[in-house]
């Protein structure tokens, strides 16, 4: 059985009272949503979501997938390495045009399955030469529109 703490959360609330007892089966989300542990979540292909972003300016570069063994060698390596769906491979961004992305902090979002890689870019993100992979907007009338800059 784990006991929750009632400091962190308020008094009064759903998680806190007099002996509340966690069941185990909520021991494993409570570690992750509040612990300070790394239990990544993985879909059932293995997957995470890692959101990248400049870390300079928080400009979203481009969304992609990781599974453990890229998270790995990020940590390891500092450069971006993710789980390609449509190659079926691990790749480290920039492996064949340079443009890799170093990572600068890797932050984990509340139930652990999706990532904020946050990276100095080594130039354009996108594999069509643009500094980000969101380089247009859907129009109203659902057409795509270039964003300027």
């Amino acid at each position: 059985m784990l006991w929750l703490s009632c400091n962190k959360v308020p008094v009064g609330s759903a998680f806190c009272g007099e002996g509340f007892v966690i069941s185990d089966s909520n021991r494993e989300a409570l570690l992750r949503e509040q612990g300070t542990v790394f239990m990544p979540k993985y879909d059932s292909a293995g997957l995470l979501t890692a959101v990248v972003v400049d870390h300079a300016s928080g400009r979203l570069l481009m969304v992609a997938h990781m599974n453990a063994e890229a998270i790995a060698l990020t940590r390891e390596t500092g450069l971006a390495h993710f789980h390609s769906r449509s190659r079926g491979r691990l790749w480290m961004k920039g492996e064949t045009s340079g443009h890799v992305l170093r990572v600068a902090e890797i932050r984990v979002d509340c139930d652990q399955d999706a990532l904020e890689v946050r990276v100095d870019a080594a130039g354009p993100a996108c594999h069509t030469l643009a500094p980000s992979c969101f380089y247009r907007r859907l129009e109203p009338e659902g057409t795509l529109a270039a964003l300027a800059g």
